[in-house]
């Protein structure tokens, strides 16, 4: 019997305080199944699980959802994060925020603030969100952030309906004064997988967003710093998908899932809970955790691919939609033989006339409906 991988400690912890939201973005990375996940953890039960990742060497904090927001105990948990030694970061799409809770969570220690965009239009803005008052709500909010002596960091996901708008893109973020833009192509998993052939941009309309980041780059070496990152599926070989399984990242769902990626509830795994177990006994030891560590479980061509030190094999989320076993080589991978899956999906989308009409919008009711229909 093969013995496990050395497992070094985590050092990223996302915290998913909430799969609540006031928005229905319809390439959100929350599960499809979000109406089925259990309760909150209460304030308490995530002080215990700050507390035991710190222990074990986690330093970066990230509050996410959902809507972290809508947590009112999220000031606590900053506060704790801060006592504790965390670097913190809220990833959030700023609705719920205001200027007072922008100063109450600096007085509480947060360092860094995240706020997401879906366009630069508020028509289409509001399409995506379903919500008429967002965008000018985000500006507002991505002012207060930078007043406060905050790091300006701003999010567009990108997609077929706002790709074209990159220079706006660019253009505003400047403007508002970010220091980091990440103009971040949506990844295939949650609903956005299910939205998929309405998402995926065309390989000319990922061309030009890539020749005109890489244009304002240059025109501009010591200004804001853009992060440009590629669909998975238009690249030749996976990404290290969380610099490997259970390496360094370590997510906790909202109802205390503890996952070695945010999506990797979808899997055919029983991943633990931090109700049950403790923080150290779940990296070290959990059959999910283990389950993809090292090289051992890889199949061919990745067990013997001189670049699986690189990429890890991909990503097991992707392997199992795609292919229905998570043990398989990411179909990214232009040495799988399950490439084909992938070559389809960019033919779709480069023939596609995608409309966001037929786009399934994320909300309890699409997440009650899903599940029923799987039943």
């Amino acid at each position: 019997m093969a013995s496990l991988p050395a497992v070094s400690p985590p050092l990223w912890l996302l915290a998913e305080l909430t799969y609540r939201c006031p928005l229905q973005c319809p390439y959100c990375s929350n599960p499809v199944e979000l109406a089925s996940a259990g309760t909150e953890l209460s304030t308490d039960d995530w002080f215990r699980v700050l507390q035991q990742a710190r222990q074990m060497g986690a330093a970066q904090l990230g509050f996410s959802g959902g809507e972290p927001l809508v947590r009112q105990d999220l000031e606590l948990l900053v506060a704790e994060a801060r006592r504790l030694g965390f670097y913190s970061n809220l990833i959030t799409s700023g609705v719920g925020l205001t200027s007072d809770r922008v100063g109450s969570l600096r007085e509480a220690g947060l360092d860094h603030i995240q706020i997401s965009f879906q366009s630069t239009d508020s028509d289409i803005s509001e399409l995506l969100s379903g919500s008429r008052k967002a965008f000018a709500h985000k500006l507002a909010m991505a002012e207060a952030v930078k007043s406060a002596g905050y790091p300006m960091v701003l999010n567009f996901v990108l997609h077929r309906h706002n790709i074209d708008q990159i220079e706006q893109i660019i253009d505003l973020s400047h403007a508002l004064g970010a220091d980091y833009l990440e103009l971040a192509n949506a990844q295939y998993h949650g609903w956005a997988l299910l939205n998929r052939d309405e998402l995926m941009p065309s390989r000319e309309q990922l061309k030009r967003a890539e020749k005109t980041t890489n244009a304002w780059r240059e025109a501009h070496p010591d200004d804001m710093r853009l992060f440009f990152v590629v669909p998975d599926y238009y690249e030749e070989r996976p990404k290290p998908c969380m610099n490997g399984w259970a390496k360094m990242f370590l997510a906790i769902a909202p109802d205390g899932l503890a996952l070695p990626c945010h999506s990797a509830r979808s899997l055919p795994l029983e991943f633990p809970n931090v109700r049950d177990q403790d923080i150290a006994a779940i990296w070290n030891e959990s059959p999910a955790f283990n389950a993809y560590r090292g090289f051992d479980w890889m199949q061919e061509p990745c067990r013997s691919c001189p670049e699986k030190e690189q990429d890890f094999g991909g990503c097991r989320c992707q392997a199992f939609a795609l292919t229905g076993d998570a043990s398989q080589p990411d179909p990214v991978c232009t040495k799988s033989d399950q490439r084909s899956q992938v070559d389809a999906a960019l033919t779709a989308a480069n023939c596609h006339n995608a409309t966001s009409a037929s786009m399934q919008y994320r909300t309890w009711s699409a997440s009650q409906s899903i599940i029923a229909s799987t039943q």
